[in-house]
C-alpha cells in the first residue's frame, strides 16, 4: 500500500491549520514526497522508542505517522505499548485540533445505538462507538456500569471493522428482538484471550447493514479511526469526544456524575 493510501485509511477529520517550520533536510524523503503531492506538515513531536511523530495535513485531513531515527523508514498506524494503550491516540487527542463537534453531535440522536443504563431521566448520556469485537470496549462497558448505577445512560453505537466476525455479531446484536441482552450478553461473555466477543454471529440483513454504514459514515464525520469512542456534551454545552479508553480518573468528567469507586481488577491498569 502506498504511502498516500495509507494517508487516506488513516486520516482525520480536521478543521484548523497550524503553521509548522522545519528545514528540508529535516524530512524524510517519503514525507517529502507526500508534501510534494499537496500534503502539509503540521506538527512534529518525540513518539514513542525514539519515533519522530509527524502530523499531516492533506484534503481537510489529518493523519499521524512515525519515523525512524534515522529517518530511513516510516510507520503509519497505531503504536501500542507494553500495557496495551494505544498511544497514537493519546498523540491525536494532545496534537491534532479539534473540529466544531456540535452538529453531528445532534445527528446522533437519530443514530441506530442500545441504550444502556437508566433508561427514564436519566442524569447524563454519552454517546459511545464500539466494535463487538474491540477489547477497549469491553473496558470501557465494564468502567460505565459504575455509572451507570449513579444515573448514566451510555447509548452504544455499533460499528464492525475490527475481524471478520465482527459484521455478524454486531448483526447479531442489531437483528435481536432484545438488543440490550443481545449486547448484555456480548460482553458478559467477552474472551479477552481472543479479543472475541461472546454473541454468535449472524449473517447480515439489508437492514443491519445499512444501520452499520449509517454509523460507520457517522465516526467518519466525527473524525474517528478506532473503538471505543466517547462523545458527550460537557457542563458548558460544548461537545467533547475521546478516542481510546478513558483512564477511569476522566469518566467524573465525561459523565458529570461524582466519581464512583472501581475495585475490578481488570481496570486497575486504567486508574
Amino acid at each position: 500500500m502506498s504511502v498516500t493510501k495509507i494517508l487516506t485509511a488513516l486520516a482525520l477529520a480536521a478543521f484548523a491549520t497550524i503553521t509548522f517550520n522545519a528545514q528540508a533536510e529535516d524530512i524524510p524523503k517519503q514525507i517529502q514526497g507526500i508534501v510534494d503531492n499537496g500534503a502539509k506538515i503540521i506538527k512534529t513531536f518525540p513518539a514513542a522508542s525514539k519515533l519522530k511523530g509527524w502530523v499531516i495535513s492533506k484534503d481537510g485531513r489529518y493523519t499521524i505517522i512515525y519515523s525512524t531515527e534515522d529517518n530511513q523508514t516510516l510507520l503509519a498506524g497505531d503504536l501500542i505499548d507494553s500495557t496495551g494503550i494505544n498511544l497514537t491516540e493519546q498523540y491525536a487527542e494532545l496534537f491534532i485540533p479539534k473540529p466544531d463537534l456540535t452538529p453531528v453531535y445532534s445527528a446522533l440522536e437519530k443514530s441506530t445505538y442500545i441504550a444502556e443504563g437508566v433508561q427514564k431521566d436519566p442524569k447524563a448520556v454519552v454517546y459511545a462507538f464500539f466494535d463487538p469485537n474491540c477489547p477497549f470496549c469491553h473496558f470501557a462497558w465494564k468502567a460505565f456500569q459504575y455509572y451507570e448505577a449513579a444515573g448514566l445512560q451510555v447509548r452504544w453505537i455499533p460499528v464492525a471493522y475490527l475481524m471478520e466476525t465482527s459484521t455478524g455479531k454486531a448483526s447479531a446484536i442489531l437483528q435481536a428482538k432484545d438488543r440490550l441482552a443481545a449486547f448484555t450478553e456480548n460482553e458478559q461473555k467477552y474472551n479477552l484471550k481472543n479479543h472475541e466477543g461472546g454473541i454468535k454471529p449472524v449473517k447480515a440483513n439489508a437492514a443491519s447493514n445499512k444501520q452499520l454504514q449509517a454509523n460507520s459514515e457517522f465516526m467518519h464525520q466525527l473524525g474517528i479511526t478506532g473503538t471505543p469512542a466517547i462523545v458527550w456534551k460537557d457542563a458548558q454545552g460544548k461537545i467533547q469526544l475521546k478516542g481510546g479508553m478513558p483512564l477511569l480518573h476522566e469518566l467524573p468528567n465525561i459523565t458529570g456524575l461524582p466519581e464512583q469507586t472501581i475495585n475490578d481488577p481488570e481496570l486497575a491498569r486504567f486508574r
